[in-house]
């Protein structure tokens, strides 16, 4: 047999290296991002390739192992603060193979979930690791009678204003666009649209407490992520009679601007009611107010029509009364609400919309949306929008429906 030629030579031992798992230049973890938030806490691991990884769980103390092969820490490598959730501590250790293990202490046990994406547009490759809490999800179905509550106490004023009512408050979600590793858009100053919703919602959240007869609670109050379909769902656990998503719009043209309003396209609404009447798991949830476990394939699908039609008509009005003072506290880009099949504004017997506050992407829009005065005024504008709409069609039960009555038997 004939010797093998050098580039024969060079095959076989870039085959044999494959084979025996070895890798000719090491994958290094670059950077650490951690989002901790109630339920959850994601970590994303920046690296410069694609990975594999091995991920399995220890208990006695309880705790999270991530194997990755032929993988080392960059010296530079800062840990963030683990926070208050389920994750207590991270360790890390260089094996003698090459190998990285990282060593995940946990609080309490925790299901994990890993992934590795592909680069995008602002950042490279990332293993993701998500802990999320092992306590019971909350159905719909076994939600108690009332919505759990968002703060130790009402505002003083309300207080006062509540006592001898017997009707309930109007309770209105707040979405903060994006949060966590998703920033959503960027102004041309560095300005982050997840950073302007949230302090958007605070500040939106603490004008809907002033009105008497409403309360609101947050979906996002803190920087972490919340899968859109989660958000939907938190709303409907709080049983809100609106949910209202706040965002920051962003176009390649710097000189677009205003605020848009939008709510869910019919088309939108057709493929969710699709979804809804083909998911066995939804047989056993509430739609306004009425469960579909017991009901024919007809009868569900003319609740939920009925459902739908009603959210939609509800979420067209509010969203032109916001839209108006929106108009009063600067420019508008679309003077008409607009339809859209955004996933957030599809639940089924919520009137939902979603607000596009400005372009964070015109620069003097983005310096406006950085200030705390015109936060602050948008905020005032939306729940003024809000509190206009419940004052003319308040939900039945509810304070804002007494005192409609009662002003209804004084001047009939």
């Amino acid at each position: 047999m004939k010797n093998p030629s050098p580039l024969a030579r060079l095959v076989l031992a870039l085959f044999l290296g494959w084979v025996s798992g070895a890798s000719f230049a090491a994958i290094e973890v670059e950077n650490l991002r951690m989002w901790p938030a109630p339920d959850n806490t994601r970590l994303v691991f920046d690296i410069s390739g694609p990975v594999r990884h091995q991920v399995f769980t220890m208990y006695n103390p309880d705790r999270v192992v991530i194997d990755l092969p032929h993988t080392q820490l960059r010296d530079s490598l800062k840990q963030p603060p683990v926070g208050n959730g389920v994750l207590s501590g991270i360790r890390y250790a260089s094996r003698p193979n090459g190998d990285l293990r990282v060593v995940l202490d946990l609080r309490k046990r925790a299901i994990v979930r890993s992934s590795v994406l592909k680069p995008n547009q602002q950042y490279g490759h990332r293993l993701l690791i998500e802990l999320a809490d092992e306590r019971p999800v909350v159905t719909v179905a076994a939600r108690p009678a009332s919505p759990p509550p968002v703060k130790l106490a009402p505002p003083i004023g309300k207080v006062i204003a509540q006592q001898g009512r017997t009707g309930r408050d109007v309770i209105v979600a707040i979405d903060a666009g994006h949060g966590g590793e998703d920033p959503g858009a960027m102004g041309k100053t560095g300005a982050r649209e997840k950073d302007i919703t949230l302090a958007i919602a605070r500040l939106l959240m603490a004008a809907i407490d002033r009105t008497e007869g409403m309360r609101a609670v947050l979906i996002r109050d803190g920087d972490y992520f919340i899968p859109l379909r989660k958000r939907m769902e938190l709303a409907r656990e709080h049983r809100a009679d609106l949910f209202v998503s706040i965002h920051a719009d962003a176009y390649r043209d710097p000189r677009v601007n205003g605020s848009t309003v939008y709510v869910l396209s019919q088309r939108g609404a057709s493929s969710e009611a699709a979804r809804w009447l083909a998911d066995q798991e939804n047989a056993s949830d509430l739609v306004g107010g009425v469960t579909l476990q017991d009901k024919d394939d007809l009868l569900k699908s003319v609740l939920l029509d009925l459902s739908q039609t009603a959210s939609l008509e509800a979420s067209v009005q509010v969203a032109g009364k916001v839209l108006a003072r929106l108009d009063e506290v600067g420019n508008v880009h679309r003077r008409k609400v607009q339809h859209a099949g955004f996933m957030v504004l599809k639940s089924p017997d919520i009137p939902s919309i979603l607000i596009e506050t400005a372009f964070i992407t015109n620069p003097a829009e983005e310096k406006k949306l950085r200030n705390p005065r015109h936060q602050r005024a948008l905020a005032t504008a939306i729940a003024q929008g809000i509190g206009r709409y419940f004052e003319d069609v308040p939900p039945p039960g509810t304070l804002m429906a007494e005192r409609r009555g009662a002003k209804v038997a004084v001047n009939p």
